[in-house]
């Protein structure tokens, strides 16, 4: 799974270890907190494979997947995890370059990763795709989030063209749009008086952690979801009710 050093994708690698399941630890910067999830995997007596690249490059995430197939010889699920905001900035301070930067990380990086992992799963004759979305793919997101919430929005759109083009191959495509969650990406991009003016809006009154949020990841990854693609289940305690 693509950015599972921290946050929810970290979470997402330790609970898949802890269902039995192999993991690919991805990092692009993190190298000391994704070798942290790497060694608790390894306690956990499952193989786990370190990888690194920026997803957002083609050639990186060949090189990536190559090693993934060497290592484990096939992808039975592949979470689009990594994400980011890069930077808060409304739209009269929103440079090209911020906005090129956070459509390559959060967009360009789910259609380069599934691209490349696709030959694995055609070649075992099934798989799963399980994109992270966000509620603000819904509702704009808050001030200053206006790339990260349009690329955001574009990920639903993506996942059901996804679901369409790879139902042929047997592969599942779906998403989870998660609301507030407490994890590092809050830390660096929204304020504490932010994050309680975000808070004041969800019905259960808090913030979600990590482990919430992987719930709906598992059981996308599960038998219990084989009559389900190109859907997008919401996490975000009462937020945003569809």
């Amino acid at each position: 799974m693509t950015g599972s050093s921290t946050g929810i994708g970290r979470a997402a690698a330790l609970a898949f270890a802890e269902h039995g399941a192999d993991v690919v630890v991805h990092y692009h910067s993190s190298a000391t907190e994704a070798e942290s999830v790497y060694q608790e995997i390894v306690q956990k007596g499952r193989k786990v494979l370190l990888v690194q690249g920026d997803v957002s490059d083609k050639q990186q995430v060949d090189s990536m997947v190559a090693q993934i197939k060497e290592a484990f010889g096939r992808v039975d699920v592949l979470m689009n995890n990594a994400g980011s905001m890069v930077k808060r900035a409304r739209l009269e301070e929103l440079d090209e370059e911020t906005w090129d930067r956070v459509m390559a990380v959060n967009l360009k990086s789910v259609f380069l990763v599934t691209q490349a992992v696709l030959p694995l799963m055609k070649a075992q004759g099934r798989g799963r795709v399980i994109n992270l979305a966000s509620v603000a793919g819904h509702n704009g997101g808050g001030r200053g989030a206006l790339a990260y919430a349009t690329s955001k929005g574009a990920i639903h759109t993506l996942t059901k063209a996804m679901a369409k083009d790879l139902l042929d191959y047997n592969i599942l495509v779906n998403a989870i749009a998660p609301g507030v969650i407490s994890t590092p990406f809050h830390d660096r991009f929204s304020t504490p008086e932010f994050r309680r003016q975000m808070v004041s809006q969800i019905p259960m009154g808090r913030e979600g952690t990590a482990e919430e949020a992987v719930g709906p990841v598992l059981f996308l990854a599960s038998s219990y979801a084989d009559y389900i693609t190109g859907e997008t289940i919401e996490v975000n305690g009462g937020q945003l009710m569809r």
